[in-house]
């Protein structure tokens, strides 16, 4: 006998769980359903993000920051601490426990909200009179029927073609979360946000790290001043990156892995390294949903077919997140999820790509909304820009952390900001309040006359937003 729901989301990663909540707080009868398990074989949503991406690597990008602080900055403010050590087991035990406490949180979530959720895998059965059967597969198989379906099943990681991850020596994100001890010699290939983060941890950490990039430009997503600021800050810490690159044998061993590669100079190259992090993007994972039995409209990358409101070619099933196009970010797939269950309710839920910001946890950090300069000149667009280094900022100064600027483009006529790039410190919270603003059409002039706190960090946001207009104050 069939369970039925008003709504069923297939994957409990930040799409599917959120989208969950805010259906079952519009009162709809909702299931979610995931196959993620904890190492002891229980339940363990959050998705990627949770299990193997944004939280644990946040969790050692701090663990390692406090190793760095320790080894190399306390002595500035008279801290003696000896020779500093770090025990790698107890790091990542605790980035273990720091990820069990998002998962349990989000079953809690759950029961509060009282949707049923399901363990195992969910696939597409048939469709059937007012909805679609699903099936769960799992220790406890179940059959449910639900009237609307949105899926949320996120994405891989992509593994270069004959390489495949054996998370030993060569590992995605998963296996780079999970290194037992800091090894001497470490190769990432791909310089994104994954590669820089953990390259970053490891470099902490002691190791010998290289990062191979294949495009010519250094985070050509980002605006080109900031992330030339960004190299710069990299290159002093030691973290190497080559760019341009063409990566040709890799071959893995008892004493680890060696990469052959061909550099911009055209100069044949071999790395031997201890392990190797692939981190050249991810694809859409329709692996097991069983897309075709009902139709399901799937691109040449894999990805769900969508139109502007998470609508698939089915009526009554939607996507979200990763597994449609847009950023593979995972607030975008929160958005997204509340939209389509206030879609579903009958509202006019709303996504709104231009501000979207985006954030590479790094030291220093990089966060970013709206067009970067580059992007406005393609496009013609005429605009002012305004900059300020955390140089001249006392907060800073204080923390001592004094790398990278926060800089403001608007609009030449209107003055309505058009992009905000900010590197340096705590970036990813400071880019907030540029996301509100450009959602509320915001001009630079509107942040120039708010009154930020002194001493702050948000001061040099009003300080370049008063640089547009050629009056900083303190610089």
């Amino acid at each position: 006998m069939s369970q039925s729901f008003d709504v069923i989301a297939i994957g409990a990663g930040p799409g599917g769980y959120i989208a969950a909540i805010r259906a079952a707080q519009l009162g709809f009868k909702v299931a979610c359903i995931d196959e993620w398990k904890n190492p002891a074989g229980g339940p363990a949503p959050g998705g990627t993000c949770t299990n193997v991406g944004c939280i644990p690597s946040k969790a050692l990008l701090q663990s390692s920051e406090h190793f760095e602080h320790a080894s190399h900055h306390f002595a500035d403010h008279g801290i003696s601490t000896g020779k500093v050590t770090m025990d790698v087991a107890k790091m990542v035990g605790r980035k273990d426990t720091v990820v069990k406490q998002n998962n349990d949180g989000i079953l809690y979530l759950f029961k509060k909200n009282k949707i049923t959720f399901f363990h195992g895998r969910g696939s597409f059965v048939k469709a059937v009179e007012g909805g679609y059967e699903i099936q769960v597969t799992g220790d406890k198989p179940e059959t449910l029927v639900g009237k609307q379906v949105i899926v949320a099943t996120g994405s891989n990681a992509r593994a270069l073609p004959g390489t495949p991850f054996d998370e030993e020596t060569v590992l995605s994100n998963d296996g780079a979360l999970r290194i037992g001890a800091v090894p001497k010699k470490l190769v990432l290939i791909g310089s994104g946000v994954i590669g820089l983060e953990m390259g970053s941890v490891w470099r902490r950490l002691g190791a010998d790290v290289t990062i191979l990039e294949g495009l010519p430009t250094f985070l050509g997503a980002v605006d080109e001043q900031i992330a030339k600021e960004a190299k710069k800050a990299f290159d002093k810490q030691g973290l190497k990156i080559e760019l341009g690159v063409k990566v040709g044998d890799i071959k893995t061993g008892k004493k680890g892995v060696s990469v052959t590669y061909t550099n911009a100079k055209g100069e044949a190259l071999t790395l031997d390294a201890d392990k190797l992090i692939v981190s050249i993007g991810r694809v859409p994972n329709t692996i097991g949903l069983n897309a075709e039995a009902v139709g399901l409209q799937l691109d040449e990358r894999g990805a769900i077919v969508v139109d502007a409101e998470c609508r698939t070619s089915l009526p009554g099933v939607w996507a979200v997140g990763d597994v449609v196009r847009g950023p593979m970010l995972a607030h975008k797939a929160e958005e997204e999820g509340v939209a389509v269950a206030e879609r579903i309710a009958g509202q006019h839920g709303h996504v709104n790509f231009n501000t979207i910001p985006w954030v590479i946890y790094t030291s220093p950090e990089i966060a970013w909304v709206g067009r970067t300069e580059q992007q406005l000149k393609a496009d013609g667009v005429a605009y002012k820009a305004g900059t300020f280094p955390f140089l001249a900022n006392g907060r800073a100064r204080a923390l001592g952390d004094t790398t990278g600027m926060v800089k403001f483009l608007a609009d030449a006529t209107t003055d309505e900001i058009l992009g905000v790039h900010i590197v340096g410190p705590m970036a990813s919270e400071l880019i907030a309040e540029a996301v509100v603003a450009m959602e509320f059409k915001a001009s630079a002039e509107d942040i120039a006359r708010i009154c930020h706190a002194h001493p702050s960090l948000s001061e040099a946001t009003k300080e370049a937003a008063l640089a547009v207009d050629k009056r900083t104050l303190n610089f």
